[in-house]
Formats: structure tokens, sequence, C-alpha cells
């Protein structure tokens, strides 16, 4: 008998980093819904391949769950794993003292529960950034556990993880929160164990292996053929600087280059920073190809990483291709669950929900 692939609905999809993830670790993914229309290009473009992987190209907040159901569920076929990181402006670290309480784009987390309590995923696993754990947000972080424990979900406490210890080329920490439901008993270590260390972290635990480095995203050619081979266009001023700056980690500092707002402080050093190819990369954010925006220029060559290179920190395939230009396929990739990262995770979840099956049976 084959194996039963488990059902999985992507809510807040973006490019489909989180729909790969799940295609990869033998997931089937049914249904996906994004609003933005440059990731919708990319997402129908890289995983639309047959009649029963529909995307939905919808505001959240107007598009009914009962349309989900009816069209995917209503067969007596059920939803296993619900998926989503919707969009986390009101939560980023970028943002000072009180901004983004009250933030209407929160709104969006608690519309996951209406597609909760519609499609009674046996699993939800949600992204977003760590500042949703700051005390600021604590009332909305509450109201989300109260919500779950309505929809009838052990609901565990959020986790804060690393990509780098997954192996993941980037240091990049996101929070996960995982629901299951009630009648499930899923058998797992959450979160899964680290697969990789620092040497530190490799004499405690001689099992793991090393961290991923830089290295091998810039050793690979990307070919000229590559849609994604593109980066930012850099004044000739701005080219004299990163000829300044030595290879390999070189900071702003070091090219000599002092800017207004660094002449009263010592901040900032990553901005205009090249990535040091012999360790994990910073972590890529919406502005990832933008170096004036963190450390996001070639190791050794004279301008910002390319798109390409960018979606390689995230575990991109080469194939993957993001559509919409570089500022909008910058931002699509910034936002996407890195791959390899949503494999381990899902992977685990799947085997929890397989284990539980059997003794259910």
């Amino acid at each position: 008998m084959a194996k039963y692939k488990f059902n999985c609905v992507d809510l807040f999809a973006g490019a489909g980093g989180f729909s790969l993830a799940a295609s990869n670790a033998g997931i089937n993914v049914v249904a996906a819904v994004e609003w933005n229309p440059k990731a919708c290009e990319t997402y129908r473009h890289n995983l639309i391949n047959n009649k029963k992987h529909v995307l939905y190209e919808e505001d959240i907040l107007q598009f009914k769950p009962q349309s989900l159901y009816r069209n995917h569920f209503s067969n007596g076929v059920g939803c296993d794993i619900l998926l989503g990181g919707p969009p986390c402006q009101g939560f980023s670290v970028h943002r000072l003292n009180d901004a983004g309480v009250d933030d209407p784009r929160n709104e969006l987390l608690l519309r996951y529960f209406a597609f909760v309590k519609k499609l009674k995923p046996k699993v939800f696993l949600m992204e977003n950034v760590p500042g949703l754990l700051w005390k600021r947000h604590e009332d909305f972080l509450n109201e989300f556990y109260k919500q779950g424990r309505k929809a009838k979900y052990k609901v565990y406490a959020p986790e804060v993880i690393d990509a780098q210890c997954y192996g993941v080329p980037q240091r990049r920490k996101r929070v996960f929160i995982l629901g299951v439901r009630n009648d499930i008993e899923l058998d797992i270590v959450w979160p899964p164990k680290p697969t990789h260390g620092d040497e530190k972290a490799r004499e405690v635990d001689p099992n793991l292996k090393p961290l991923v480095t830089a290295s091998p995203i810039f050793r690979k050619r990307v070919l000229k053929s590559d849609n994604n081979n593109i980066h930012m266009k850099h004044g000739p001023e701005l080219i004299v600087v990163f000829k300044k700056t030595p290879i390999n980690g070189g900071s702003r500092k070091d090219s000599g280059r002092v800017l207004p707002c660094h002449k009263n402080h010592n901040g900032h050093k990553d901005v205009y920073g090249r990535i040091d190819p012999n360790k994990p990369g910073p972590t890529m954010t919406t502005a990832c190809i933008n170096p004036s925006k963190g450390r996001f220029v070639h190791p050794t060559e004279h301008h910002g990483i390319t798109l390409r290179h960018a979606a390689r920190f995230q575990t991109f395939p080469d194939d993957f291709v993001f559509k919409g230009g570089l500022i909008a396929a910058g931002e699509q990739i910034g936002n996407a669950v890195p791959v390899k990262l949503g494999e381990v995770l899902l992977t685990t979840i799947a085997a929890g929900l397989r284990k539980w099956s059997r003794k259910d049976a």
C-alpha cells in the first residue's frame, strides 16, 4: 500500500517557501492563499503544475474559509496540516517604542483561526518574527492562545528557531507556534533537535555537523541565463567604496567611508559590509539585495548580492525563479521560510502524524 500523503493548506503563502518545503517533505499541498500579485506570479510559475494544487489570489480578510472547505474538503478528505506566516511588520524588531501595537495588520494573525475552525486541521504551524514575543504584544499573544483553546487545540509554547542550526547557511531566528488538535496525540520532539552547530555546541554534542557557511553559495557559478542573476546598479562613488572594503567580511568602517549619520556613533557596521563566506550569512531580509540595509555586499565583487545568491541563502533551488523585478523578488525571498528549515519541521510533524495514525488504526 502506498504511503498516505497528508493534505496541506498554505495561508499567507508568499512566493511558496513553505509550500515547496511541504512538497519536498512528501506532503500534498492542496491549496494556497496569497494576495500579493507578484508573489502569486512566482508561486504559479514554480509550484502550480496540476489542477489539484490551487492558488487563490485573494485578500485573506475577505476570502471565506467556507469556500476553501467547499472546494477541497467537502468530499470527506480532511485537511491534515495548515501552514501560515502572516505578514510580520507589526511585530518587526525594526519598529521602535510602541509602533506595531494595535497595528491593523495584526488582525491577519487572528484571521488564521477562522480557517483553523472551519478546516479543523490535525495540526497548524505558524511562523513569525521574534518581535511577536515582546512584552508590548503580550495581550495579542494571549488572545492567540485563547483562540487556540476555543478551537480545541493544544498550542505549544512559541519556539524561537535559528535556521543555521538545521543546515541553512544563514543566521535567521524566527518564531514557530505549533498547534495540535485535542484528539491527536503527536509523539514528537518539538522543536526538532538541531543538526548543526558551532564548535562550542559540537563539544557538547559531537553528533552535530558544522554550521553551513556562505562559501558554497558564492563558489557555485550563477548562470548568465538565470533570470535572477541580477543585482542593484551602484553609482561610481559607491563602487569606489566597495573596492576599498576588504574582501571576505570587510565592514563599512574598513572602507574609510563615514556618513553623516555615523559621525556621532560607531554603530551600523554591517551596513555596506561584505558577507564573510567563512561564516553563515546574515539574515536575508526583504531588503537583502540592498547594501544600504545590511551586510549584503558580495564577498569579493564590487556590488550587492544577486537575487540568486539571496535565494540560495534561503535554500531555494536554482531552478526556482522569482518574478516581479529586483525589488519585488528581493521582498519575496526575504519573507520566505527557508526551504530546508521548513522540510525539517514538516518532516518531523508528518512522521508524528503517521505514528499516531498507525496507533489509531
